[in-house]
């Protein structure tokens, strides 16, 4: 089964006419005229070698045969978007159009030889041919021919056409797809990531209300940019640090004593745009598991820089050793599914235990190296 036959074929015929390849529809008219003047051209090399053929009448039997032929050429073009529907079932297409044979056969003789009949008379001359009997018979075996080649051209055409806007419509589909998706997965960080935040400012309200009020203006800050991702799924590194400053701001006025941050961040590399609030589960895991879990000094280690063609960024810590059944958490498996709808296979996220400490490794494809 083709892709054709698989795709639901409602409204998809209604406008194909509309969306016929213009590029595809100049070439099927150069090809046939290009077809015409070559069968003009044999004709006249062949008919002049009669001294007695005058040089406009080889023109005049394929001429005839080409106007008319045109006229039915025109028709088919015109009708395809009815017997679109069909292109995935080839037999049911071509017996579509050759329903039409009987009709094509009575006009075509009918027009073509009454217009060379008509222009031997106007000149005084007799257009002489073989008995009604041969002409039909000759003339419709020579139509059947070359109706079943150009149906053969036209089907290809359309098909190619019809191909394309199945194309479009799925990959438009799949776009959709993604994005909901995306959406779904990015609405998921933002309460969990809040109720972090607000416990932290909760539990200095009644000790610090000082640092407490500078952590609820953090947290406007880091709400905005939150609000602003919902409008764009990609987002410059930089504005990507900045919200993981901001949320290590916030954290850091909680366990002030225990942590530490170290920054390794390649400038080169601030513009390049990245899945808005990916880093951001990252370091929630730091603190959830290296920070909170310990009462030792904890450092943690962002890194961003070039390398084979991609961007890598680390977010990294001491002090504490990952758990496997925790290597795949909800953060950690949002993350992975983000990367995966928006670059495929050409993006990971590797998390590891290293040393005495957990390394979080994103790896994301540069423009230049996408195929």
């Amino acid at each position: 089964m083709n892709m054709l036959s698989r795709l639901p074929s409602t409204g998809v015929h209604a406008d194909y006419g509309a969306t016929f390849p213009q590029k595809s529809m100049a070439a099927l008219w150069a090809l046939w005229a290009v077809f015409w003047l070559l069968m003009i051209g044999v004709a006249i090399e062949d008919q002049l070698r009669d001294p007695l053929t005058r040089w406009w009448e080889p023109i005049l039997t394929e001429g005839s045969s080409a106007l008319v032929s045109t006229g039915w050429m025109w028709f088919a073009v015109q009708v395809r978007g009815r017997y679109a529907r069909y292109l995935d079932k080839p037999l049911i297409w071509f017996a579509s159009y050759l329903r039409w044979l009987p009709l094509i056969f009575i006009t075509w003789i009918a027009v073509v030889y009454a217009i060379r009949h008509g222009v031997y008379a106007a000149v005084g001359r007799t257009y002489e041919h073989p008995g009604w009997g041969f002409v039909v018979v000759y003339e419709s075996l020579k139509i059947t021919y070359n109706t079943g080649l150009w149906l053969g051209v036209l089907f290809g055409i359309d098909s190619y056409g019809q191909w394309q806007l199945q194309w479009r419509r799925l990959l438009q589909t799949q776009k959709a797809l993604a994005e909901a998706q995306l959406a779904q997965l990015q609405g998921q960080l933002r309460p969990h990531f809040l109720f972090n935040a607000l416990n932290t400012v909760s539990a200095l309200m009644h000790t610090d209300v000082a640092r407490a009020d500078r952590l609820v203006a953090a947290l406007g800050d880091l709400l905005r940019i939150s609000l602003r991702s919902n409008e764009h799924e990609m987002t410059p590194l930089a504005e990507e640090l900045r919200t993981l400053e901001l949320y290590a701001g916030i954290m850091h006025e909680r366990f002030r004593d225990r942590v530490a941050l170290d920054w390794q961040i390649d400038r080169t590399v601030l513009d390049i745009p990245v899945p808005a609030l990916l880093l951001q589960p990252l370091l929630e895991n730091v603190f959830k598991h290296g920070v909170e879990r310990t009462v030792t000094p904890v450092r943690i280690h962002v890194g961003a820089r070039r390398e084979n063609g991609s961007l890598e960024i680390v977010v990294s810590n001491s002090g504490s050793i990952l758990a496997p059944e925790h290597r795949d958490g909800v953060g950690f498996r949002n993350c992975r599914e983000r990367l995966g709808i928006i670059y495929g296979n050409a993006a990971s996220l590797l998390v590891s235990n290293e040393g005495d400490g957990v390394a979080a490794r994103v790896s994301i494809p540069l423009a230049d190296s996408l195929p």
